[in-house]
């Protein structure tokens, strides 16, 4: 079953759009004309009574907006291998002292050395998938990667390295 979403204009002040929740929860994201952003939560037996709300700037907005959008894709990804014994997904964050950071996935040398696969970079809202070994590597980089226990947690080691 897809996700229901309802859009409504609001004559002089924006648009209203509600996700149902399978429960049949309304969530509301207001968005007005002056780009000011409401998340609002409906009362169960009344669609347009606000039972809760909260005002967001346009960068907070879209911070929410990157942390829900970030979950879902790590989550969609960390299904990967979760079938076959002995397969991990790992969502692993760059440290943001990492000696790695700033320099080219190719330099961790990950597969040679741990046999571990990246098969992701999210970035933000982005995916990069299928890393080659010349995409440079972000501070908040999050590497989806796959492989076994022990090749997971010596990439973990490998990623903490600093230049100290």
């Amino acid at each position: 079953m897809g996700v229901r979403i309802e859009r409504s204009e609001i004559a002089g002040i924006g648009v209203r759009h509600d996700v149902v929740t399978k429960s049949g929860q309304r969530v509301g994201v207001l968005i007005y004309r002056d780009d000011r952003r409401e998340l609002a939560m409906y009362e169960a037996n009344d669609p347009d009574a606000i039972a809760h709300s909260v005002s967001l700037t346009g960068p907070e907005a879209e911070a929410v907006a990157d942390l829900l959008g970030h979950t879902a894709i790590l989550s969609q990804l960390s299904e990967l291998g979760s079938d076959v014994v002995g397969l991990f997904t790992e969502h692993l964050i760059l440290p943001a002292d990492s000696k790695y950071l700033d320099g080219p996935l190719g330099d961790t040398k990950a597969r040679t050395r741990t046999g571990v696969s990246i098969v992701a970079i999210v970035r933000g809202t982005e995916v990069i998938a299928s890393p080659t070994p010349d995409n440079r590597l972000e501070i908040d980089d999050v590497l989806v990667a796959v492989g076994t226990r022990k090749g997971l947690d010596d990439l973990v080691n490998i990623l903490a390295k600093t230049n100290n």
